[in-house]
């Protein structure tokens, strides 16, 4: 699975710190603390119908982050979504977007990892692009990484930063493997995630996902937790193995990006009958009804 560049996207203009510039005239500062320390929170937003979808959720996280990271001079909720929506109209975009928010530390005055070193800031960073949902609705191979997923005592998940090396090296192994994308386990063996999904089994009709302790507090994994307990279907958050993985029924995985998608294979072994299976065809469904009914109306 490999994304390709979209010509739509050729001419699109960025929001930096509320100036909208052509994508190929957007720059941020080397002293900024994201090109200095990877010091920064992100948000993936997805735009439906002229919607964003669970806008709310989405800057109440980002906000949680940059309290646990001490960040002072928050830009408020409604300025990030009138900048959004400046973004949004720009470009004239209304439906099939994705939209990358990004909040730095700011501007260090010179080099080094002492946040007193930044003078200004935050830096907001708004990147819209035309972009479906990445993967193939016929489903998706994983395979096991051996890069770990740290758990809150090293790295707290409820934190949404930036500092994504971890993800970047476990599918770099997908990549070498020729897998779409890797499954990874936390410090005691135990399924977390994948290095860019949350992940969910079928387990004879029931839903079974791992807590989120060695990965972020997912919003399109809330949203199926949300949708299984509106419509009874049995949904349990415990502890998940590789061999609850192999012996599953089903297995899929949830994110802004991606959507919700079936894993059809991990480590070169089916899951089971290695097609998308009917509970995952009628949860993606109800996900998909969900995300065109709700969200915070942006343009159109």
């Amino acid at each position: 699975m490999l994304q390709t560049f979209n010509e739509k996207n050729r001419d699109i203009i960025v929001n930096i710190n509320g100036e909208l510039v052509h994508r190929d005239q957007a720059r941020i500062s080397p002293f900024d603390s994201a090109v200095q320390g990877g010091d920064a929170i992100w948000e993936g937003l997805r735009l439906c119908k002229g919607r964003v979808f669970k806008l709310t959720e989405h800057l109440d996280r980002l906000r949680s982050s940059a309290l646990a990271l001490a960040y002072t001079d928050l830009p408020s909720r409604e300025r990030i979504t009138e900048e959004i929506r400046r973004t949004l109209e720009e470009n004239d975009m209304t439906d099939g977007v994705y939209i990358r928010l990004t909040l730095t530390r700011g501007e260090k005055i010179t080099s080094g990892l002492d946040p007193r070193l930044n003078r200004s800031g935050p830096t907001l960073i708004i990147v819209a692009e035309h972009k479906p949902p990445v993967y193939d609705s016929d489903g998706i191979e994983l395979i096991t990484s051996t890069i770990r997923r740290a758990s809150p005592d090293c790295l707290d998940p409820k934190i949404h930063h930036a500092n994504m090396l971890p993800s970047i090296l476990a599918k770099i192994q997908a990549n070498a493997a020729g897998a779409d994308d890797a499954l990874m386990l936390d410090l005691n063996g135990s399924v977390a995630e994948t290095n860019a999904t949350h992940v969910f089994l079928v387990e004879e009709g029931k839903l079974v996902t791992p807590p989120a302790r060695a990965c972020p507090e997912g919003i399109t994994r809330a949203t199926v937790l949300e949708l299984c307990a509106t419509n009874e279907i049995p949904c349990e958050v415990r502890e998940i193995t590789l061999t609850d993985v192999y012996r599953a029924d089903e297995m899929f995985c949830t994110g802004t990006m991606g959507g919700l998608v079936a894993v059809t294979a991990v480590d070169g072994r089916p899951i089971g009958d290695g097609k998308v299976g009917p509970e995952t065809r009628y949860i993606a469904q109800l996900f998909e009804d969900e995300s065109e009914r709700a969200g915070v109306r942006m343009v159109g």
